[in-house]
């Protein structure tokens, strides 16, 4: 007896198409987002700074001084000097990195090199 076996088709595998979404927001106002929540890195030499110095700068302060550095570098400044009652900070604009700190009366006999802007909060 000759039997026949059927045997079932399934047609290939289609992926769905995936609607796009229309976004409400313009390709600059999501990237002035994605910047503004940018918080400043703090390199290796400006937290030993701040650790001999026992400079101790808070949470709202630090929020406080990443945006307004982060005005500031879209103004064109690079590296600006930052003045808090405290402290005083240079930071790299660019790469959103404080480089050195020190307390306000050791900064009162200094000379500042290679900045392009001071900002005081």
């Amino acid at each position: 007896m000759n039997s026949i076996q059927r045997i079932p088709y399934h047609p290939p595998f289609q992926p769905t198409k995936q609607v796009k979404q229309a976004t409400t927001a313009s390709f600059m106002e999501q990237l002035q987002v994605a910047v503004s929540k940018q918080q400043l890195k703090v390199s290796k030499h400006a937290i030993e700074r701040l650790q001999e110095r026992n400079i101790t700068i808070s949470d709202e302060e630090w929020q406080q001084i990443t945006d307004i550095v982060s005005e500031a570098h879209e103004k064109g400044v690079r590296q600006p000097l930052v003045l808090i009652e405290q402290a005083a900070l240079i930071v790299n604009a660019k790469n959103a990195t404080v480089i050195t700190a020190m307390d306000r009366l050791e900064a009162k006999a200094q000379i500042f090199t290679n900045i392009d802007g001071t900002i005081i909060l």
